[in-house]
């Protein structure tokens, strides 16, 4: 079987990880710092601070930046429920904006739109997402959400490894030239794995400091204080990656291009064979800025055209060990969040959910797994 996405995980993962095991720390240890230095430097941002998971990368954005309940997150509806709800942790309101129906991204007419829905209430946050991998169009975004009195936060657990060029600049993921903090996660299906956890990318260092104290029950230890003392000045979480996952984290960002490069071939291996389906099925759409790697394969296929169901085609191909997933139900469709803020016409969003399906995309596939892929695609498309 062929799932949409897997970890690879080889002898020198373990063997790092059953050398943490055998040392004196098993939670905060030295290995925690030492995969936030190579996690900062692999990005170009000055700082990098690990905790739990992606989700949790998010809501300690939230809590650095005091977003107070009342205050307004714009976040778009494509994407997993944590970029939205990582606003609703801190009592802030979300308003949801549309993306394009090709690459599902915000983009600037989007947010613009957005904004213009915001009303009298006070803009803190906008948090694009670098979908799939590749990346939004950052200076557009930070130009109106600055004119608007808010930060740019992106949400980019996608996006790790992947590059961009605007004007005559190259840029790297997580370098936060254009944003206040960038997070990501290293949940198994992503560029690279610590089973959970999380980053938070950041190019200010008040902003680290305040996250790392954040992480851990807000605790501080006052200096000239006795060697015991500390104080919580402030209600903080169990946000903490023990160090027996960064030794993982630190194995793997070793080898992450070489898994990008991988990804890369693949995604440009399925370009190629998902030519001839054209124009029923063709992958989505890429910004001309961005050079990507691919968290995930999605295809955008007219099933009405085709005349199959989306559920029908992912049976068939299940029946033939190719599994697929669906990325992603726009959050504005929620149960939470239509009962809070109603119903909300995004056609972008609509028309992505409508004909998104991924493909299997992973560095552990063979050439031959996309041609096999890409063939039971056909013939489940009829």
């Amino acid at each position: 079987m062929l799932p949409y996405g897997r970890q690879t995980i080889e002898d020198d993962d373990v063997a790092a990880v059953a050398t943490a095991l055998r040392d004196d720390f098993l939670t905060t240890g030295p290995r925690v710092e030492a995969f936030e230095t190579a996690f900062a430097a692999r990005v170009g941002a000055r700082q990098a601070v690990a905790c739990a998971n992606g989700t949790a990368a998010l809501h300690l954005a939230m809590l650095a930046l005091d977003v107070q309940p009342g205050e307004v997150c714009i976040a778009p509806s494509i994407t997993f429920l944590a970029t939205a709800n990582c606003a609703r942790y801190v009592g802030a309101e979300v308003v949801f904006a549309d993306v394009d129906p090709d690459s599902g991204l915000m983009t600037p007419r989007t947010l613009a739109e957005a904004i213009g829905r915001v009303g009298g209430r006070r803009l803190r946050a906008v948090l694009p997402v670098h979908l799939r991998g590749d990346v939004a169009d950052l200076p557009g975004l930070q130009a109106l959400a600055q004119a608007a009195g808010a930060v740019l936060v992106e949400d980019a657990p996608h996006a790790l490894g992947g590059a961009m060029r605007f004007g005559k600049k190259n840029e790297r993921v997580g370098d936060c030239a254009h944003s206040a903090m960038a997070t990501f996660s290293f949940h198994p299906v992503k560029t690279i794995a610590t089973g959970e956890g999380g980053m938070v990318a950041t190019n200010d260092d008040q902003l680290a400091a305040r996250l790392r104290t954040l992480r851990s029950h807000g605790m501080v230890r006052p200096e000239g204080c006795e060697p015991w003392w500390y104080e919580m000045p402030e209600l903080g979480f169990n946000y903490r990656l023990p160090d027996i996952l960064c030794a993982l984290g630190l194995s793997q960002l070793g080898k992450l291009d070489r898994f990008a490069a991988r990804r890369r071939a693949l995604a440009a291996r399925y370009h190629d064979r998902l030519a001839p389906l054209a124009p029923l099925v063709r992958p989505a759409a890429s910004p001309g800025w961005s050079d990507p790697v691919l968290h995930l394969m999605v295809t955008l296929i007219d099933f009405q055209a085709a005349g199959r169901g989306r559920r029908e085609v992912m049976e068939t191909l299940r029946a033939q060990g190719v599994g697929t997933q669906v990325h992603y139900i726009p959050v504005h469709r929620q149960p939470y969040y239509r009962a809070r803020y109603g119903e909300l016409d995004l056609p972008g969003a609509e028309a992505w959910y409508a004909r998104c399906l991924s493909l299997p995309l992973y560095p552990g596939m063979a050439d031959t797994d996309v041609d096999r892929v890409t063939a039971a695609l056909g013939d489940a498309l009829g």
